[in-house]
């Protein structure tokens, strides 16, 4: 057994709260499963913006403001905000870099009608891909890919930086969309690039996935096995590949290299989860209980069944009440985390055995049911009381338009009325994102301290 890092208990903790908040039971995709945008793409600026404009400079070297670093420019095409700017207007943006005079620059101003601009410069290529970029918040998601898939290994860092950005913001279900388009040769040969960063090679093996077959699970079977860290770089995006090609008779080798090898290092461990729990959420490939069965093999290792617990609460796999039992009776000073996703478990299981055990375990540490039912309270949605209501319409199920509030259950359920949330005005998301967003950094640094003991 290896000790558990700070970091490891809190990224278990993350999965813990993760997955039983009261999206856990979506499947709403939020973004490229694997990846993670670098920044801001230049679309989400544009959007962001009041004015955008190509511009070329006025001022030479000797005019320009060396101490504020403005420098003059003429507007000569808008893309967005015309009512805030027109063709020829000069305006001072910000640049500090050598200027010649007729350089043009994309300039983005904000805060009209005083508007303070920002610039940065393109040539003739990189003009020509910023206009088609601000004419592509008209089409949907999978149609913008298409144009971004041409720039995703572009010779000019920006763009293929910005293109990359796109695919990471983009759900998986419109990856699925351009299958037809993508370069199957093209992504082997950049997946088989020893120089690959791992955020790319995570999202080439992504898109394998989709637009590969079975005569490419040699390769993924030969980089599965490879102990060069350089050839498993994005390890989870290839396992998930690998799996999404294989089907469930890929899952015998995922078992036994990550899952029931106790060998097996924690991150190569959490990257076979990871994509285990992709393929239980967004893969449609391989049917959730093989998935839930290699999931199992992870209770045996008590140093990372947190990890997975949680998951199998949020699929509703009653089958462990027993072995929940065993691990929280056996837990030690090392492991002593796994006692409060037992209890959320256990407290979400509808069985009576699952009340029975939570009674009995609850005698040997209450301290860890207390910390549970005080830091994870699971909670629901509900209606927000109306003076103007009658007892009727308030015992009613609530509409699709009600704003919600939410509230600590003694039995948690982890089933979420998908329809409902997403019909709830976005106002009232944002404001319940916000809410969680600020208790979710509080409940992880109260929850690593009182499992740690504040320990570095």
């Amino acid at each position: 057994m290896f000790r558990r890092t700070p970091l490891a208990i809190v990224a278990s903790l993350l999965a813990c709260i993760a997955t039983l908040t009261p999206w856990g039971g979506t499947s709403v995709a939020l973004g490229c499963p694997f990846c993670n945008a670098i920044s801001q793409t230049l679309r989400q600026e544009m959007q962001a913006m009041d004015v955008v404009a190509i511009a070329t400079v006025v001022d030479t070297e000797t005019t320009r403001d060396t101490e504020t670093g403005g420098v003059r420019m003429r507007i000569e095409t808008i893309l967005k905000g015309d009512q805030h700017a027109e063709v020829g207007d000069v305006i001072t943006a910000i640049y500090f870099g050598e200027i010649q005079k007729s350089r043009r620059f994309l300039v983005q101003g904000a805060q009209p009608p005083d508007l303070q601009w920002s610039s940065l410069p393109v040539n003739e290529r990189v003009e020509k891909y910023v206009v088609r970029v601000s004419e592509l918040d008209a089409e949907d998601a999978a149609s913008r890919l298409r144009f971004f898939i041409d720039y995703l290994q572009d010779e000019d860092s920006m763009l293929s930086r910005d293109a990359y950005d796109e695919f990471a913001i983009t759900p998986y279900e419109a990856v699925r969309e351009i299958k037809d388009d993508m370069d199957h040769a093209q992504l082997i040969q950049w997946i088989e690039d020893p120089e690959l960063s791992a955020d790319r090679k995570r999202l080439y093996l992504t898109m394998l996935g989709v637009c590969g077959s079975e005569e490419d699970l040699p390769m993924l079977e030969r980089m599965l096995r490879s102990e060069q860290k350089s050839v498993r770089n994005g390890l989870d995006a290839l396992i998930a590949c690998y799996l999404t090609l294989a089907g469930e008779k890929g899952l015998p080798l995922i078992n036994e290299k990550f899952l029931a090898n106790k060998q097996c290092g924690y991150g190569d461990t959490y990257a076979a989860i990871m994509a285990i729990r992709f393929h239980g959420t967004e893969g449609d490939v391989i049917a959730r209980s093989a998935l839930i069965e290699s999931l199992h093999l992870i209770l045996r290792r008590p140093d990372l069944a947190d990890l997975v617990i949680p998951d199998l609460a949020r699929w509703e796999d009653w089958s462990q009440i027993d072995r929940m039992k065993q691990l929280f009776l056996e837990a030690d000073e090392e492991t002593s985390f796994v006692r409060v996703p037992v209890v959320n478990y256990l407290k979400a299981c509808p069985k009576p055995e699952a009340r029975e055990a939570l009674d009995e375990l609850s005698k040997v540490d209450p301290e860890a049911v207390r910390r549970a039912n005080m830091f994870f309270s699971i909670p629901k949605p509900q209606p927000e009381d109306s003076g103007d209501q009658d007892s009727e319409s308030q015992n009613a199920e609530p509409a699709a338009t009600s704003s919600w509030r939410f509230e600590p259950t003694d039995r948690p359920t982890l089933k979420v009325q998908t329809a409902e949330v997403a019909a709830a005005p976005w106002a009232n998301l944002c404001r319940i994102a916000g809410v969680m967003a600020v208790n979710l950094g509080s409940i992880v640094i109260g929850q690593y301290l009182l499992l740690t003991g504040g320990a570095r």
